[in-house]
């Protein structure tokens, strides 16, 4: 009954919480831990961005990466999901964002440009029979799916391929045409295979189509739109006109996205959970200017990677308390104290901060343990090391780089910042176990050393090597 009321104010019929699993993919341990909340918090569907983490088989085995899931793992997860009461959409990129296939020399041969792993060539027959078997295989081990995202967002250098450029000297023909081809060639073979499944695709590619082309290609009975847009300062009107265009265009149904983390830079590690909140609070307006016939649901996408080459942004346990914030929003028709009084509550945070970064933050949620460290190393790991090696003046007017080289070092100067140097190295130190345990319990290793690698090695390296150029300096002066 409780939930009942909850979500009555919420023009959204699935709340969909993205995982993006081309980066810091999480282990199934910890999505036992993890789902419960999502359904607490009100989400009751998942959309799956599985790229190099679905266990393919036969030809497609190159793809998989060196952790993925097995097929009793997916099971596994899907069965969790079915648990919670969270409904499975996967996601499967079918055009761009292909870099995890295109990488691979045994389908480097299907790119749209040759030296870019991004977008397939739409030409050729094999690049629909490659993204064909990836969708068998991936609807395979999903029972009862309604839906099916094939992704198609960001096809960047289509046209550019030399195929394309010779297509597209015929008068008749366009960039547009041809994406939109391809689109269709894609969704007809999924309702055409799978007619239970609906194909639900990004719709950036579609929003610069003239009305005619788009009513033209016939996708518009074949897929649903899911518009994105993670800005703060989304326009409103903007949206309604681009809803209006589709409906016109003959799309009887679309969803929206939105961001509760990863999209506000490449290597963000804190989540800033007011920008995000903003996100979704016009994405409520949007929806309350929308035919609610129309309005299948939301995603709220949490970026792990800008794509498969790029650093890790956020950590998803370090997203929870803006995925909270985000989704009780959504469930309440905005953000108020009772909001936040709630979230707090369901977190175990003592404190919610909106509109800053939490400096002292610690929860009672799955991973908070990572959120409450990741939080430390931000904060003030670069910021201490940075104060010893570059403005403490014994220091940089003792020990700088030419006396490092030359082992110089003045007896009674040393005594003012040694004890200091290693009472940090030990501490930080000491922090860096415990982070390492925490990310173990619910990352592969090869997450745990990435993030290590690109936040907390260059900061701990530094103090290191002044810690033992000091010992060397020491050594050689008795």
């Amino acid at each position: 009954m409780e939930e009942n009321k909850m979500t009555v104010s919420s023009p959204f019929g699935l709340h969909l919480v993205h995982l993006d699993l081309k980066g810091a993919p999480p282990k199934v341990s910890y999505l036992a831990e993890i789902f419960p909340l999502f359904h607490t918090l009100g989400a009751n569907g998942l959309l799956v961005e599985y790229e190099d983490m679905f266990p393919y088989e036969g030809e497609l085995k190159p793809l998989r990466a060196e952790h993925a899931y097995s097929a009793s793992e997916v099971k596994e997860i899907l069965n969790l999901a079915k648990l919670h009461k969270l409904e499975v959409i996967p996601l499967v990129q079918t055009f761009g964002h292909m870099e995890f296939v295109l990488k691979h020399q045994e389908f480097s041969h299907l790119r749209e440009v040759e030296m870019f792993p991004n977008a397939l060539n739409p030409h050729k027959e094999e690049s629909l029979m490659l993204v064909s078997a990836m969708i068998d295989q991936v609807v395979a081990l999903h029972d009862g799916l309604r839906w099916f995202h094939i992704g198609s967002d960001e096809v960047y250098y289509l046209g550019e391929g030399e195929e394309s450029k010779q297509w597209l000297q015929k008068d008749e023909n366009s960039t547009e045409k041809l994406c939109l081809s391809h689109m269709k060639a894609v969704a007809s073979y999924m309702v055409s295979s799978h007619p239970a499944v609906k194909p639900i695709v990004w719709d950036d590619m579609l929003r610069g189509v003239s009305e005619e082309t788009l009513t033209e290609s016939g996708v518009a009975q074949l897929m649903e739109p899911m518009i994105w847009d993670y800005a703060p300062d989304l326009d409103e009107d903007d949206k309604v006109l681009l809803i209006e265009k589709y409906h016109k265009c003959g799309f009887p149904k679309l969803w929206f996205a939105s961001a509760f983390k990863g999209a506000t830079g490449a290597n963000q590690s804190l989540t800033l959970i007011g920008h995000h909140l903003k996100n979704h609070l016009q994405w409520l307006k949007v929806a309350n200017s929308t035919p609610a016939d129309m309005l299948q649901g939301i995603a709220l996408t949490g970026w792990q990677r800008y794509d498969h080459f790029s650093v890790l942004c956020e950590l998803l346990p370090v997203g929870i308390p803006s995925l909270a914030v985000c989704l009780q929003a959504l469930l309440n028709g905005g953000y108020s104290e009772k909001v936040k009084e709630t979230v707090e509550k369901q977190l175990g945070l003592s404190s919610l901060e909106i509109d800053t970064f939490m400096s002292e933050s610690s929860g009672t949620f799955p991973g908070s343990d990572i959120f409450t460290l990741v939080t430390q190393v931000c904060f003030y790991l670069k910021p201490s090391v940075d104060e010893l090696l570059e403005r403490n003046r014994y220091v940089t007017g003792w020990f700088s780089p030419y006396h490092r080289k030359r082992r110089i070092i003045h007896p009674i100067m040393m005594h003012h910042f040694q004890p200091d140097a290693l009472s940090l190295l030990a501490k930080w130190n000491a922090v860096m176990q415990e982070l390492r345990a925490a990310l173990e319990r619910v990352f592969y290793m090869c997450t745990l050393e990435e993030w290590m690698e690109e936040n907390v090695h260059p900061s701990l390296h530094k103090l290191q090597e002044v810690v033992d150029d000091l010992d060397k300096a020491i050594q050689a002066q008795s």
